[in-house]
């Protein structure tokens, strides 16, 4: 298996030119700078999430489409072949399982959340779906004005267009389940 950052570096290439689309002006729609994507495209950095889910959003994709690699029919993946990303301070980490493909439109992941620490995303691409599972602890998501606590064995659905802030105000990890629904 390739490494992460070799596979997005040449998913974000083959994306960038399918679009005719320079360095600068995917800068200028996704907000990363002409510099750092030049560096992912080379393989050269390992971008954070919130990074990938930008250029994903300005290129218009889902987010594991930076990461897709050919799938083979049956595919079987362990814990340790998930790749894992997280964000600048280690406390969320998400290890994707499936990913989007161009018969496949959602991604799923398993996420882990320390205690008492929360994560930020930017939001998907326009319609998006989350599903959320938690195995166990208990998760606080805000979406917008609304905030939702999910305990273990419980499931939440929402528009993950917009910003949204997963919390977790215990002390032990919550583990739960992601599901990114792209309808098209």
């Amino acid at each position: 298996m390739t490494n992460t950052g070799e596979i997005i570096a040449l998913n974000l290439k083959r994306l960038r030119t399918e679009r005719n689309l320079t360095l600068g002006q995917l800068s200028s729609i996704s907000g990363i700078s002409k510099a750092m994507l030049a560096e992912i495209e080379k393989g050269k950095s390992n971008p954070t999430i919130n990074t990938i889910l930008k250029i994903a959003n300005g290129l218009n994709v889902p987010y594991t489409s930076l990461m897709e690699e050919i799938e083979q029919t049956g595919t079987l993946i362990r814990k340790e072949e998930a790749p894992m990303q997280s964000e600048e301070t280690n406390h969320y980490r998400i290890y994707c399982y499936f990913k989007t493909t161009h018969t496949r439109n959602f991604e799923i992941f398993s996420a882990e959340l320390d205690g008492k620490s929360k994560n930020a995303s930017i939001g998907h691409s326009p319609k998006a779906q989350e599903f959320i599972y938690v195995m166990s602890g208990e998760l606080t998501i805000e979406v917008g004005s609304k905030i939702f606590t999910i305990k273990e064995g419980d499931a939440l659905s929402f528009s993950s267009s917009s910003a949204h802030v997963y919390s977790n105000n215990r002390e032990e990890t919550v583990k739960f389940m992601i599901i990114n629904y792209y309808p098209t």
